[in-house]
């Protein structure tokens, strides 16, 4: 007979951030909670002559705070994100790291990596020859690296794994390193998303297949979720990281417990290559609150994938609705973080569940900024330029994926 063993509950304990509205924790929280806006005209490269010219781009971070120099310029800028998000989170989890925990923690995260910046290096090929290509082209922008670097640079060797499933990846990853907790193949796993792709090859091809704002002249107000008025969503950069360990290990070193990720789920669309698809969103949302053993009825907000693309913030519009009843639905509250941040891609569910974890613990909701005009076919309520407090025991953040690709998770306040 198989042997049975108990599933163990996986805990949130340390989080980390480094986003376009802060690069620590506490400047990211204070960014949403006053509705701080990140967008701004493009710095990394001149934007003349691109079709979209604006992002939310991190600004000011010094990778030299958390890795030394020649490591710093050996790593992917999105691998910088991941490791200085990483290295916050295990300080505030007051994580120690030695030769008796070392082999128990694992790194799981979502991520695009490099594939928006291979211009440079392939140019170097065609123009000067094979002898002068970087030979560490891999080790610094293949997607693996994110993961890699913070296992290498923290000394850590369980399960060491990399998600990539479009703008779904970063919420997939949650769910990957739940199953790895609650089946015992680790205690510990740092887990989140990481990007780094403004660059002129993303904003041109993204920017052409109409994906993105175009509204240059007004960066600051360019992204509007739910908004009547949207355009398109704004590519960010950065990368958010969660703690995440099981219950008894927590509770036995005295961790500090911000709440329980209960559940995750997913759901593949199979429509279409990019019009997003409310019954596959729905599907995930309920497979998550299944997976949780929570009752829609429960879920007291909701931090929506809220791209502000037409068709996005429709779709999640009814894909709720669905998922959770449309009476419950409209009592509940959701707001975008994207209006603030712009939208990470791979990245995004990494700092949109530490905004929702955050949430919950300090009972104050984060305001959707830009918000002007209603849509009727948006027409929850989507706490509109103000955050708002609340009291919350369950929260959901949603990630759908260009491509058909879902996932959503549910996080629960922690009881023992």
């Amino acid at each position: 007979m198989p042997i049975q063993r108990a599933l163990h509950r996986a805990v949130i304990t340390g989080l980390g951030a480094v986003t376009p509205i802060g690069n620590t924790l506490a400047e990211y929280w204070e960014g949403l909670s006053c509705g701080r806006n990140g967008i701004g005209r493009v710095t990394s490269c001149d934007p003349s002559a691109l079709p979209v010219q604006i992002a939310g781009e991190v600004k000011g971070f010094e990778p030299e705070l958390y890795m030394d120099r020649k490591t710093a310029r050996r790593t992917g800028r999105f691998a910088q994100f991941a490791l200085a998000a990483s290295k916050q989170a295990v300080a505030d989890a007051a994580l120690v790291i030695d030769a008796s925990t070392k082999d128990d923690v694992g790194v799981v995260i979502g991520t695009s990596g490099d594939c928006f910046n291979m211009g440079p290096e392939w140019d170097v090929l065609t123009q000067k020859g094979p002898g002068r290509v970087d030979p560490l082209i891999i080790t610094r922008m293949g997607q693996h690296m994110a993961s890699a670097r913070v296992g290498r640079e923290l000394g850590v060797r369980g399960p060491n794994t990399t998600i990539n499933t479009a703008c779904a990846s970063g919420t997939d990853a949650l769910g990957h390193a739940l199953n790895l907790i609650r089946l015992g193949q680790a205690r510990v796993v740092l887990v989140g998303g990481a990007e780094a792709m403004v660059t002129p090859l993303a904003l041109s091809s993204m920017g052409r297949l109409g994906a993105l704002s175009h509204n240059n002249a007004d960066p600051e107000h360019a992204s509007r979720p739910f908004d009547a008025n949207r355009d398109g969503f704004i590519l960010g950069e950065g990368a958010g990281i969660l703690v995440i360990e099981a219950e008894e290990y927590a509770l036995e070193r005295g961790a500090r417990i911000y709440g329980e990720l209960a559940g995750v789920g997913w759901s593949f669309d199979a429509t279409d290559d990019a019009a997003p698809d409310a019954d596959g969103q729905a599907q995930a949302m309920v497979r998550a609150l299944r997976d949780a053993d929570i009752e829609a009825s429960e879920v007291n907000y909701l931090n929506a994938h809220g791209t502000s693309t037409p068709y996005n913030d429709r779709t999640e519009t009814k894909a709720i609705k669905l998922a959770l009843g449309e009476a419950h639905a409209r009592r509940i509250a959701l707001s975008s973080t994207k209006s603030m941040t712009g939208h990470l891609a791979a990245g995004a569910g990494g700092i949109e569940a530490v905004a929702a974890v955050l949430t919950m613990h300090h009972g104050l909701i984060p305001p959707t900024i830009n918000y002007v005009t209603p849509d009727p076919e948006c027409d929850l309520d989507v706490v509109p330029n103000q955050a708002r407090r609340a009291d919350l025991r369950v929260v959901m953040s949603n990630s759908f994926g260009l491509g058909g690709q879902n996932a959503s998770a549910v996080f629960r306040r922690y009881e023992a």
